[in-house]
């Protein structure tokens, strides 16, 4: 169970960003898929020397930078793309960029995506762009959310919420997941971005309906946990999965989706298929 927490460099944006595309990002992006070192600290100042932090959020030297992105090559980098997420000029001579990159890597025949998000600043000297502050996240199979949503919404009633999805999972012949979490965690808002995945949203779409439960500060809806034997105190989200008779199939019991950061898709694709409702019985309920 984690507070949400986004890139600090993504503070310095100013209110207005520019919508046109920044070119020495292409340049850079190049740099990494090609995986040459030299090409790539190219990019970067010598002085100012840059400022470069990890997924730690601790500053690292720029080779470390340098070796983490041209090692990618070597790992079967074959495309990377980048989602400009906010961008501003802070000054006509200071470019600041947020980014979501999509790295696809192939090894042994299959292809995967990782995702890492990004903050860069870059800095125009003698009419050359040049990096001169960057940080970015861990690589994960899952994308990173970069903006605070609103997925539990206040003043929900929870046992209104529930009563009310389970008659549409009775007529729709599906069934019912419910997340507990809060909007201050990290980890539901990633579980949530990857509800809404090209990879796992037509399946949890088409067997699943989704109630999110706030716990608030641990100070809310903790009588429906108890119902459903959720113990959300040991971290969130947490998901108990209901037919669509109210009855209770599976409550997490252990840390699977608390830790959602460090799943992939194919894990909570897996989860999903385990407890949907199989063609069969799903034909039968529609019989009845």
């Amino acid at each position: 169970m984690s507070r949400l927490r986004f890139l600090p460099i993504a503070l310095l944006l100013a209110a207005s960003t520019r919508a046109q595309f920044f070119a020495p990002l292409d340049q850079w992006r190049t740099a990494v898929l090609s995986g040459n070192a030299s090409t790539l600290g190219a990019l970067y100042t010598q002085s100012p020397a840059p400022e470069i932090v990890g997924p730690d959020k601790r500053p690292i030297p720029l080779s470390d930078e340098i070796s983490f992105w041209s090692s990618w090559k070597s790992q079967g980098l074959t495309d990377i793309s980048a989602q400009v997420v906010q961008q501003s000029d802070q000054s006509p001579d200071l470019h600041v960029v947020v980014l979501q990159l999509t790295l696809t890597t192939k090894q042994g025949g299959q292809a995967h995506k990782q995702y890492i998000a990004m903050a860069q600043t870059w800095y125009r000297q003698n009419g050359q762009w040049h990096l001169v502050g960057s940080q970015h996240s861990a690589a994960t199979r899952l994308r990173q959310p970069l903006e605070d949503k609103v997925i539990y919404p206040p003043g929900i009633d929870a046992h209104q919420e529930i009563a009310d999805i389970l008659r549409t999972a009775a007529a729709t012949h599906k069934r019912v997941l419910l997340v507990f979490g809060g909007n201050w965690c990290f980890d539901c808002h990633v579980l949530d971005e990857a509800f809404h995945s090209p990879e796992i949203a037509p399946t949890l779409s088409k067997s699943f309906l989704v109630a999110h439960i706030d716990i608030g500060q641990m100070d809310k809806n903790l009588d429906v946990a108890k119902k459903y034997q959720v113990p959300v105190e040991d971290g969130v989200p947490a998901i108990a999965v209901l037919d669509s008779d109210g009855k209770l199939l599976y409550s997490q019991q252990q840390h699977q989706f608390s830790s959602a950061r460090s799943m992939a898709p194919e894990d909570i694709l897996a989860f999903l298929n385990k407890w949907k409702l199989s063609s069969s019985a799903q034909s039968h309920t529609a019989a009845k």
